[in-house]
């Protein structure tokens, strides 16, 4: 089974649930991602509700699981049965009969996207009401409406996970995504699947040079709580860092640069991505909206960049109930692995080397080059010379690549090769 079709399975699988900044159907997000890794650890941490974080405060916990309008007559105009997008989030426990013209403060709709209905939460100011398609709302007869909501809001705890993989150093290599929005699969059930086949991958690899964290936690008040609890450890050790959201459509990929676009990541993601021959799109950082804004801002300065297929904001069913499981896909979904596992083996490989022998060396006696030289043989074997022209310790991996115009996937194989008969070693810094 390719990791595209394990992905999708467990999108399809935690689409249901009714995730918020907090909550019941947040743990059973984890349950079943961990089910999926079964002998991968995912280290579990509960911050109680009222504990200070950086200048944010963690919010009481919500629970939801029936919700619903009544009409005039008695029928249901929209049910959280039908799609948790219908129920506005963190609403407070309803039960209230009011006339439709004072029901309308408590109706919410996108009157340029007629036949989709919007996402909308409120976690830090109390109010309660329902979402449903403009055309639904126009078509509304005059009369009495029930709301039904039967919510808690009530102290309780805020649920993140991280998984760690050591290396041969305590540098890391840091991966993020969030557990907090209902039943929208590109926004939300893409970022979990791709760190749950990165987790996979990762306790993989025969040998890791970095350390990688990976972490599934609310967006915006989930990262600022992990960074109240570990921002010290994470400046000492976190030598690249990369967001994962709407991971899972197929149109295009995008990146959304470090606040000044000079990290170890930014480098990274746009090597891969520039030599990868995708049609790919760049934000500055003024276009972020993710948990980059947390990871990278003044003072915190994770060196992150954030890593989308559509970018969110960007595409049309973003935030919407058109964000389902039609808009994603295993080869989407497959191609945000590729290219984030070619980021991987780049940023393993990604060492300033130098050459072991003074002058150029004889690579035909190591059987690296062909012992009968010619015009098409010269040029067949251009890239290996360049390669070891520039290995002289002044430029890493990426930089020669630049240089040489080859790509970094060709180069890889031939570092294995230069440093397996002893050609190459690695520069210290």
């Amino acid at each position: 089974m390719t990791e595209g079709k394990m992905m999708y399975e467990l999108c399809r699988e935690i689409f249901p649930l009714n995730r918020s900044i907090t909550g019941n159907d947040v743990r059973k997000t984890f349950e079943i991602i961990q089910s999926h890794i079964p002998d991968i650890r995912i280290e579990m941490h509960e911050v109680a509700s009222g504990t200070k974080v950086l200048d944010w405060t963690v919010p009481d916990e919500w629970n939801c699981d029936e919700a619903y309008l009544e009409g005039p007559d008695g029928e249901r105009v929209v049910d959280m049965k039908d799609s948790n997008l219908h129920l506005l989030g963190y609403s407070l426990p309803t039960d209230i009969t009011l006339p439709l013209e004072e029901m309308k403060e408590h109706l919410y709709y996108l009157k340029d996207q007629p036949t989709v209905f919007p996402y909308v939460t409120s976690y830090y100011s109390p109010r309660w009401g329902f979402s449903m398609t403009y055309d639904q709302f126009r078509s509304l007869k005059s009369g009495d409406y029930h709301a039904v909501i039967k919510s808690t809001l009530k102290p309780g705890s805020l649920t993140y996970g991280e998984m760690y993989f050591p290396g041969e150093t305590e540098d890391e290599i840091f991966f993020s995504s969030y557990t907090c929005h209902p039943s929208m699969a590109n926004n939300e059930c893409s970022g979990p699947a791709l760190i749950t086949a990165l987790a996979r991958y990762i306790s993989g690899m025969k040998k890791r040079r970095y350390s990688y964290r990976l972490v599934l936690a609310p967006e915006t008040i989930g990262a600022i709580t992990y960074i109240s609890r570990n921002l010290e450890h994470m400046q000492e050790h976190i030598k690249a860092a990369f967001n994962l959201t709407c991971v899972g459509d197929n149109r295009t990929y995008s990146i959304v640069h470090s606040r000044y676009a000079d990290t170890y990541a930014d480098r990274v993601l746009t090597c891969v991505l520039e030599q990868s021959g995708l049609k790919f799109e760049e934000y500055p950082y003024t276009k972020r909206g993710s948990d980059e804004r947390q990871y990278q801002a003044p003072g915190v300065d994770i060196p992150m960049v954030c890593l989308c297929r559509s970018k969110y904001h960007i595409y049309p069913e973003y935030h919407t109930s058109a964000d389902n499981l039609d808009l994603i896909s295993e080869e989407g979904l497959q191609g945000s692995f590729d290219i984030v596992k070619k980021c991987i083996t780049l940023i393993e490989y990604n060492k300033k080397y130098i050459t072991t022998t003074l002058g150029e060396p004889q690579l035909g006696k190591r059987g690296l080059v062909p012992t009968m030289s010619s015009k098409e043989t010269y040029q067949e074997t251009l890239a290996l010379k360049d390669l070891i022209a520039y290995a002289d310790g002044r430029n890493d991996l990426i930089g020669i690549s630049k240089i040489i115009e080859q790509p970094v996937e060709l180069l890889i194989p031939l570092v294995d090769k230069l440093t397996g008969c002893g050609l190459f070693k690695v520069a210290e810094d």
